[in-house]
């Protein structure tokens, strides 16, 4: 399956392609643009894929090029062994993406670069959302993007919109005021946003156009029903004068499915109900086999959903955007949500004890909200997990956790997030066999919930399933489209198990977590089997600064994260060659 992205040039279209002037002033426009926010080697990295192609030397772009003559590597430069080239470039779609949703949403010209290679594509955008025509091919290989990849609409920069002092001064610092005002309006519920599915459109009118367009409708609920951070509606609403406006759907889906031959086009958009603004749009192409419709149903649904609903998608984007002007009383329980996702972005201590007021706050007042159990729950396993409260005077217990997780799960049996938080404290409380069965049924629930994958990934791997399970983490980072650095720390931890030191300290320079103890100590670990002795003395350094005593509790700490004593002593050696006295064998 192909995807042409909204307002793309299709084969077929009138609209001509953008001339070489056109493309440099846009890319001086994304350069300049703060919603850009990549690092200074990215802009590099872009600038030169876009100089090389407009010079005509596209076909010349390759990792090897980028490696040599973007970032400086030798020519013993290997692919296939430093994924150097192709993080960034993910880091550089992500961004594009990001920037394009924001910013870029009205410039004249678009510039990507499709999955599969790292030659850029420009367009001009045409503002239309194309039927498929019979002259039209299917595939159109150089604008498109895989179907695996549609959850990558988002970018790790659209977290920063969300930013913890914003939230502080929005609400943190009144919180208790603002859920008593919203209290006493006798609200039971909170505001959470509304996702309508309208019927979709068949274009072919054919019994089996009929058949697959009523089948996709029927996937697309299904699919979105599973991500409990939104509530879905099908089919047209009804207006109900009894009701508050707030129960209105705050967004609608919008498809139609047209059938040519053997090929298929579902044109989605997702539209602000308030005002018919198009929030987003995009088409999927697939060509008809025999016997595997239900499979491309199926398959089209879960992009769709995924790219609409999951955390740090383009529902998450649109409120997380709208919320930094302002928070409606009615919205903050929902408000609290996006804010401890914005929190994972950096694992900041100073931002978890807000979001985890926050929360305490959102229960409270709404005590059959189980997201914001899970979260809470989730916020208490990071006190022991991070921790973050070393130095307060209230001890660490993994009791708050668990009780969270339980009513959450009590709440909702099928919320992914609630099955996360209990998976995590069983994990913590070492009942890892229980932890992995209830991941597992979570997983089963939702398998396009990314957010979840990566972290059942690494639960599976920490137990001594490495290979399945940092699979997993390695696909959730090429799939979340939000922050992944917590992610890409896990996979730092899976090279160091796999004894590829150089290529564990990469991911951990990645992951860019500098204010997370357990980065720092995986970092620190990895640095002792390499013998960079002076790096490793900076982070030694930093954790005596920061979390006195941790690292005087090193064995008990490894335990408690990594299950097989095998796997606990390769960590350890790692500290213990990088000057931690480790006692014990």
């Amino acid at each position: 399956m192909t995807i042409a992205g909204r307002g793309s040039v299709r084969a077929g279209s009138s609209t001509a392609l953008p001339t070489n002037t056109e493309i440099l002033v846009q890319l001086d426009r994304i350069r300049s643009s703060a919603e850009f926010d990549v690092p200074d080697r990215a802009r590099k990295f872009l600038t030169y894929i876009v100089g090389e192609a407009i010079a005509g030397r596209a076909d010349r772009i390759k990792a090897y090029s980028i490696a040599t003559e973007v970032f400086g590597r030798d020519s013993s430069f290997d692919a296939q062994t430093d994924p150097v080239v192709r993080i960034e470039a993910g880091r550089i779609r992500r961004a594009l993406e990001r920037y394009y949703f924001v910013a870029g949403s009205n410039d004249p010209i678009v510039i990507k670069i499709p999955k599969g290679g790292y030659a850029p594509a420009f367009e001009k955008r045409d503002g239309a959302l194309e039927p498929l025509t019979s002259g039209q091919p299917a595939n159109v290989q150089s604008r498109s993007m895989s179907l695996e990849q549609t959850a990558l609409w988002g970018s790790v920069a659209t977290v920063g919109l969300l930013t913890c002092g914003l939230i502080a001064n929005a609400f943190f610092g009144s919180a208790a005021t603002i859920f008593e005002s919203v209290s006493t309006s006798g609200g039971t519920r909170p505001n959470i946003p509304k996702l309508m599915v309208m019927p979709f459109e068949d274009l072919s009118q054919t019994p089996q156009s009929a058949m697959i367009t009523r089948g996709l409708t029927d996937e697309v609920i299904s699919n979105i029903a599973k991500f409990k951070e939104i509530v879905v509606v099908a089919g047209q609403a009804v207006p109900n004068p009894h009701r508050a406006e707030r129960e209105h759907p705050a967004f609608a889906l919008e498809g139609r499915v047209r059938l040519d031959g053997d090929k298929l086009r579902l044109g989605i958009r997702l539209v602000q109900r308030s005002d018919g603004s198009v929030v987003w749009a995009n088409t999927y192409d697939e060509v008809l086999q025999p016997r595997k419709i239900i499979e491309l149903q199926q398959n089209a649904a879960a992009a769709v959903a995924s790219a609409i609903a999951q955390p740090y998608g383009i529902v998450f984007q649109a409120n997380a955007t709208h919320f930094t002007r302002s928070v409606p009383d009615d919205w903050q329980a929902y408000a609290c949500t996006l804010a401890y996702y914005g929190y994972r972005g950096d694992l900041n201590p100073q931002a978890h004890a807000s979001v985890q007021e926050c929360l305490q706050h959102a229960t409270t007042q709404f005590p059959d909200y189980a997201t914001a159990w899970a979260l809470l729950s989730l916020t208490y396993v990071d006190e022991l997990r991070f921790r973050y409260r070393l130095n307060r005077s209230s001890p660490v217990s993994l009791a708050h956790a668990a009780e969270a997780a339980a009513r959450a799960v009590e709440l909702d049996p099928q919320n992914v997030r609630a099955l996360q938080a209990e998976m995590l404290t069983l994990f913590f409380r070492g009942e890892v066999s229980a932890a992995l069965a209830v991941g597992a049924r979570a997983y089963a629930i939702n398998p396009n919930d990314t957010e979840f994958s990566g972290e059942y990934g690494l639960r599976l791997a920490l137990s001594g399933q490495w290979r399945s399970g940092c699979d997993l983490v390695s696909k959730t980072v090429a799939s979340n489209p939000g922050p992944t650095g917590y992610f890409e720390a896990a996979l730092a931890l899976c090279c160091y198990i796999e004894h590829d030191y150089v290529a564990a300290e990469r991911w951990a320079r990645l992951a860019d977590l500098h204010s997370n103890p357990v980065y720092h100590v995986i970092l620190l670990a990895i640095l002792g089997k390499l013998g960079k002795m002076d790096l490793a003395r900076a982070e030694r350094q930093w954790l005596e600064t920061n979390v006195p005593g941790f690292l005087e509790n090193a064995r008990n700490e490894v335990a408690l994260r990594i299950h097989r004593p095998e796997d606990q002593l390769h960590f350890i050696e790692g500290l213990r060659q990088a000057g931690i006295p480790v006692p014990g064998k």
